[in-house]
């Protein structure tokens, strides 16, 4: 073969190679920012009635006004402080033994909103944002408490995974949301991204963040979804009050390190609780009673009023 030949075919050749990788990088790119915008709905796994508590169907609207979300209110004392549970991705309000922690809650004296996010359970909605209009949906149960005669500043958020990093975004709007437990949060989405592409595709760890920035162009221009303001560790800083951060330090899903990045973002005097050989989520189920002796402490001082 002539070097004329060789180089008229490297010409033809060379961008034939340059397009099919940038086809197969933007494919993957997309298939990551679709999977971070779309989530399984699910039925409910438990009900209030299962463990005595008096309940009510309850509706509201997202503080952005574009869908609709059910949940249960569930009364503890007239006048008392309330507790509103954000659960994580594919998940429902009766999810991440969500009832089973209301209970404790109940009973020690606090109401307790437990609704569906936006596209899960059965609450309004198609699409996911991992956080960002998730987090009006938890502003707009906020504001579904404080219409029903709810103190303002006697409320707190309990998140859990994906709830956790939505709840960090939606009190650091709120600042009349005067408690904060998250549970297993992510601190940047776009790391979390990342891992998860490493975790569920055959593309091999090292080389997953390189398409992070494809995914994160495609979200915003295809779903409107801004993953550089999915950042939990830096919008906990606006939070002027101490929060509780738990994570297991055996997490398979959200590594420990995300936890103790919020937590060192927080507010002075925040605390973690890293719950040893515990996977992701598994802290209540593991260590029940360890739980509820941290978690009613610090919203029992947080909203305790004035």
């Amino acid at each position: 073969m002539t070097k004329t030949r060789i180089l008229r075919i490297s010409r033809i050749a060379v961008p034939a190679l340059v397009g099919l990788l940038l086809v197969a990088y933007l494919a993957i790119s997309y298939f990551v920012a679709s999977s971070v915008t779309s989530a399984e709905r699910n039925d409910q796994t438990d009900h209030p009635t299962d463990y005595g508590l008096e309940y009510e169907d309850v509706e509201f609207v997202s503080r952005k006004g574009d869908v609709t979300l059910d949940g249960w209110y569930l009364p503890g004392v007239e006048d008392g402080a309330s507790v509103i549970f954000v659960h994580g991705i594919n998940s429902t309000r009766s999810g991440d033994e969500a009832t089973q922690i209301a209970v404790h809650l109940v009973e020690s004296g606090f109401n307790v909103l437990l609704f569906d996010l936006r596209a899960h359970g059965s609450s309004g909605g198609d699409r996911v944002t991992g956080g960002i209009n998730e987090a009006q949906d938890v502003l707009g149960a906020y504001d579904y408490l404080v219409a029903r005669g709810a103190t303002p500043d006697r409320i707190g958020v309990l998140g859990m995974s994906m709830g956790a990093g939505t709840s960090v975004l939606a009190v650091a709007d709120e600042p009349a949301i005067r408690g904060l437990v998250v549970d297993s949060p992510y601190a940047r989405v776009s790391q979390l991204v990342a891992f998860e592409i490493g975790r569920k595709t055959p593309i091999p760890g090292w080389i997953a963040p390189v398409f992070v920035p494809g995914a994160s162009v495609i979200a915003d221009m295809i779903f409107d979804i801004d993953l550089g303001k999915l950042v939990p560790e830096e919008a906990v800083e606006s939070i002027g009050f101490a929060i509780l951060v738990i994570h297991g330090d055996a997490d398979t899903r959200i590594p420990t390190d995300h936890g103790k990045r919020v937590d060192e973002a927080a507010y002075p005097g925040s605390e973690m609780w890293v719950v040893p050989g515990v996977d992701h989520l598994d802290a209540f189920k593991t260590f029940p009673e360890d739980y509820v002796n941290r978690v009613v402490p610090y919203f029992k001082a947080r909203l305790a009023g004035k």
